[in-house]
């Protein structure tokens, strides 16, 4: 079950009005629909359900509400509507569709005839429809809204640092293009930066650990996951006990990832379980790059390609509560040792 609070709107009001709920009691609800109109002083604003499920009223339509009080819960359970509900269709033919203020709002601000509002067929016009309609928003596809998720929550919950060091990644491309060669199956820089952090993880296991209040859950190997993007959203596949893998089993791994990011046809063991992620960003052009630390690990490793020669700037992102600046000095020094050592 998920309770839906009232946010802080603004710095001026105690209290708001909720003034119409935009979904009946005992509807099903999607995470992105908007669900509650609440007035302020100042403005209208529509609340977003933030979570799948059925919608259950806890207040009335015409309430008063202070911030940060339930004024909704979503669960899993269906049943009667015992609240307030939509027009039925009768009063909406006779009357036109219900216009919430915000979208009203948007209508008058912009000039938009009702013809247009009408034209959608909708039973309740809200905001977002208007926006829709004139092309200001642009939905997230599914997988960019779990990122975005993940992102938020990463910014809220780890206080991250932040740590480069200067690679010269000549003997590290020579042995990729021979492994090529030898395994015949592509090996990058994906796949060498994969070998040489798990090659640390006996050395510095704080780097592949979870913070768990004031202990560090530490794994018993290192699970890398690796970023992947081709444009329809960025999924991050897991190479599982990457030390125990020879070069051709992660290069194979890599490349069926690679080819189902362009389906998004992943089973569910292929995006859980990363202890450390591996962060590509071997566009051109590319010199400095800071991930976000994933939530559930210690450390995201960015990886660009050399822009000129041979020599790239690699970075580390760190949960600061675990590891501190020397630790990621360390721990990059002996990645570097690693990458430039290999033969």
């Amino acid at each position: 079950m998920t309770e839906l609070r009232v946010p802080k709107l603004n710095n001026n009001d105690t209290e708001y009005l909720l003034v119409e709920w935009l979904v009946a009691d005992g509807a099903s609800v999607h995470e992105d629909d908007m669900v509650a109109v609440v007035e302020t002083s100042k403005a209208a604003e529509e609340l977003p359900a933030d979570t799948s499920g059925v919608l259950r009223h806890v207040v009335r339509a015409g309430a008063w509400c202070r911030p940060d009080e339930v004024i909704a819960r979503i669960t899993d359970e269906a049943g009667p509507a015992i609240v307030t509900s939509p027009p039925d269709a009768t009063e909406v033919a006779q009357s036109g569709p219900l216009v919430t203020a915000p979208a009203r709002r948007l209508i008058d601000e912009l000039g938009v005839p009702m013809e247009r509002i009408h034209a959608l067929g909708l039973e309740l016009v809200r905001k977002t429809d208007v926006e829709r309609l004139l092309g200001l928003v642009h939905e997230l596809p599914k997988v960019q809204r779990a990122v975005a998720r993940a992102v938020e929550l990463s910014h809220q919950t780890i206080p991250a640092a932040y740590l480069a060091v200067r690679m010269d990644l000549a003997a590290a491309l020579g042995h990729a293009a021979a492994q090529t060669k030898a395994v015949r199956r592509p090996v990058g820089l994906a796949e060498i930066f994969v070998q040489a952090v798990a090659g640390l993880h006996g050395s510095f296991p704080l780097f592949f650990a979870a913070l768990d209040g004031t202990t560090a859950r530490l794994s018993r190997a290192p699970d890398i996951g690796v970023t992947v993007d081709l444009g329809e959203g960025l999924y991050v596949p897991v190479i599982h006990d990457a030390a125990r893998r020879t070069t051709k089993e992660i290069a194979s791994a890599l490349m069926r990832h690679r080819l189902a990011a362009t389906t998004g046809d992943f089973k569910e063991p292929d995006l859980t379980g990363a202890n450390f992620v591996v962060t590509l960003h071997t566009d051109g052009g590319v010199v400095l790059a800071i991930p976000f630390v994933f939530p559930g690990t210690a450390c995201a490793l960015a990886v660009t390609a050399p822009q000129e020669g041979t020599v790239a700037d690699i970075g580390l992102a760190y949960d600061h509560r675990l590891i501190n600046g020397r630790d990621a000095a360390l721990f990059m020094t002996a990645l570097k040792a690693a990458v430039e050592g290999l033969s």
